[in-house]
């Protein structure tokens, strides 16, 4: 996906990026491809593809929310800072955390968030289920199954908040999750399938709404979660 694809695909969202913004994400491809020569960020390295697999598959959130709003958003286990770091570029009335087991990616994100001079973005190096705040918004693209990302995430959403998760082919995924969406006390709002420009690739967005609170009990039912936490 070359700029001009980029941005032409990006109107089709309701995304029309400024000349700042464009020279943002630009230096930040530039900070990701030199830095992943010496610490592992991503796998995909050529700018054709990072604009499409990373930049544009971050800003599909667009798809099932409105994020022009001023609103609170976390990126659990964002990596090389996809899609959080992406949103806040774009949407500089999000007020952002990054949060991240590995301190090596923490480090690079810092490094991102000085160079390109934002505001109102922090990161975290921590486990997902060790964290304690509240966001409007918790997102995530790609990190383990649902019905684990739902558990150990299952305070950081306000009540009436939202759990948006970016995903590929989701079916059997989803439908493993059905217990844990119902015990957590999140109900499905939206589910949006459609196919990546280009390579046409699935991909799949789930908005799931917190209902209530659960109590801090963990883990429950997901015994997989004592052995992998994130």
């Amino acid at each position: 996906m070359n700029s001009d694809t980029f941005k032409e695909e990006l109107k089709k969202l309701g995304i029309e990026l400024n000349n700042k913004q464009e020279k943002q994400l630009e230096k930040y491809y530039e900070m990701l491809i030199a830095t992943n020569k010496i610490t592992n960020l991503t796998r995909i390295v050529e700018k054709e593809d990072v604009y499409l697999k990373h930049f544009y598959d971050s800003l599909t959130i667009v798809k099932v929310i409105d994020l022009k709003q001023n609103l609170t958003l976390i990126d659990i286990g964002t990596g090389a800072g996809f899609p959080g770091l992406v949103l806040k570029i774009v949407f500089p009335n999000l007020k952002v955390t990054l949060l991240d087991s590995l301190n090596k990616r923490i480090e690079f994100l810092d490094k991102v968030i000085k160079e390109l001079d934002l505001k109102d973005i922090k990161t975290v190096h921590s486990r997902i289920e060790d964290y304690k705040e509240e966001f409007d918004i918790v997102t995530s693209r790609a990190v383990a199954k649902t019905n684990i990302l739902l558990e150990l995430s299952c305070n950081l959403a306000k009540i009436n908040g939202y759990y948006i998760l970016l995903k590929g082919e989701l079916n059997q995924e989803l439908k493993d999750s059905e217990t844990a969406i119902k015990e957590l006390k999140l109900e499905l709002e939206k589910k949006e399938e459609f196919l990546l420009p280009i390579e046409n690739s699935k991909r799949t967005i789930i908005k799931l709404k917190k209902l209530d609170k659960v109590d801090s009990k963990y883990p429950r039912n997901f015994t997989q979660i004592k052995k992998n936490p994130l």
